[in-house]
């Protein structure tokens, strides 16, 4: 396999020889490692390598991109894109400036889950399908990990060359449980920044997730309407990712004008204590780097505070045509396709109220807990939870099948009316835009109670 070092710095020497208003390149080296299961059967199991990168050029506003997975001829491709981009100019080119940085960013301590034997990770997977499998009632289950390990570098004309390095490791565990024509689920989401320790010892958890998919059966349904409801961190922090997290990026706000009539800078979206967060530095989770894919170091971004509208994610040339500084969150999955902007650890910051003190005066309400589906269309959202039960007179009461939140999500922030001190992120899953899905990021918050919530039922 070529050294991907030597190629860099050969690569350098080559984009100096050209003339663009920008030209950046990515090298990316990558081990990866899967095993799902489809019910009682193992599906698929194996290891895959790759390696390859890109070139992007921007000429008079227009952008020129090309991946490879081949080093030979880099020249050729260095002007592929030139020529690209001058095809497509026709415009002055903006970019937020930034300084050249030249670092190396070890961000995983050498911990490479892709060198742990499949074997090894196939019997903790085997226990945890057999203990699914014990459970009557089930009529199926999924199993889907998947690790990686990635170096990459990335050069600019403006004379970045950055070496950056990240593992990552993804768990998702469902079981289906069916009786007569009734069908539910239950599922299980984890993942790390490549310590396998995340996802082991989990017996406990898969068990009571088989038998809660079974539960679900004969558990009553909520009558539709209005309700005050109270969120736990797994379904809070999803909605803050998707419902509000996915507006306040800039390349989608620049382009949808009805958009940008809504996500005025200093408007009111929550009350005082609601304070929401992208922070791309907390080290540890998933969407956490250095820099970003066009080397800008991370940031973190405060997009609500104090229930105001003050920030929003970009990448440089969103911050240039918006006015706004870069945030460092251009991101791509990987090196056949250009960074866009995308979110990285998204959430609500905690407050000091107990979990106690949010259902104490609810008379009858719903407690929400997990996910596992939902669609947003421009502020509207439709997100399903994973389980549900109600709230009687300031008590947790029955179980009931998990119900569906529905709405408008200004009005929702706005109805958000207290916020626990119970702040947890989720690492599991991984967020989709564009074609490039799933990439690593981390969402949470606290426990946070909502007035006047749509709910889905009976």
């Amino acid at each position: 396999m070529p050294d991907i070092k030597n190629t860099a710095h050969q690569l350098a020497e080559i984009l100096s020889r050209y003339r663009a208003d920008y030209i950046e390149a990515h090298l990316e080296e990558r081990q990866a490692s899967y095993i799902t299961y489809r019910g009682r059967e193992l599906e698929s199991i194996g290891k895959t390598t790759a390696i390859g990168g890109n070139v992007r050029a921007l000429v008079r506003g227009g952008w020129g991109f090309t991946s490879f997975n081949s080093f030979s001829d880099l020249p050729a491709r260095v002007e592929l894109a030139i020529k690209q981009a001058q095809l497509a100019s026709g415009q002055e080119s903006k970019l937020a400036q930034t300084e050249p940085v030249i670092d190396t960013a070890r961000t995983t301590a050498n911990n490479n889950p892709v060198t742990m034997p499949l074997a090894e990770k196939k019997q903790l997977l085997d226990e945890y399908n057999d203990i699914i499998w014990k459970i009557p009632k089930i009529q199926t289950s999924i199993i889907a990990y998947g690790d990686s390990f990635k170096k990459t570098i990335f050069l600019s004309s403006l004379g970045s060359f950055i070496k950056q390095d990240r593992a990552d490791i993804s768990l998702r565990l469902a079981a289906i449980a069916t009786e007569d024509t009734e069908v539910q689920q239950a599922g299980l989401s984890l993942g790390s920044r490549g310590d396998f320790g995340a996802i082991k010892n989990l017996h406990q958890p898969v068990a009571e997730m088989a038998r809660h998919a079974v539960a679900l059966l004969s558990a009553p349904k909520v009558k539709g309407g209005e309700y005050t409801v109270v969120l736990d961190p797994v379904l809070a922090g999803v909605f803050t990712h998707e419902a509000f997290g996915h507006l306040s990026e800039s390349d989608f706000v620049y382009e949808n004008e009805q958009l940008r009539e809504i996500m005025v800078l200093g408007r009111e979206f929550g009350g005082a204590e609601l304070n929401i967060v992208d922070d791309a530095t907390i080290p540890g989770l998933r969407g956490s780097y250095r820099y970003d894919d066009e080397g800008v170091p991370a940031t973190k971004t405060y997009l609500i505070r104090a229930g105001k509208l003050v920030g929003r994610l970009h990448s440089r040339e969103t911050a240039a045509k918006m006015g706004e500084k870069p945030t460092g969150n251009a991101r791509a999955i990987n090196y056949r396709y250009p960074p866009i902007v995308r979110m990285t650890n998204t959430y609500i910051e905690p407050c000091s109220a107990s979990f106690a003190d949010l259902i104490a005066d609810i008379k009858e309400g719903i407690y929400a807990k997990n996910w596992y589906g939902g669609t947003t269309s421009m502020e509207m959202f439709t997100f399903s939870a994973g389980e549900a039960c109600m709230i009687r007179y300031g008590k947790l009461a029955e179980p009931v099948r998990p119900v569906m939140l529905a709405g408008n999500v200004f009005n929702t922030l706005m109805n958000i009316d207290a916020i626990a001190g119970d702040l947890a992120m989720n690492q599991g899953g991984g967020c989709g835009k564009g074609e490039q899905i799933p990439l690593p990021v981390s969402n949470g918050s606290p426990h946070i109670r909502i007035r006047h919530c749509l709910i889905g039922g009976r």
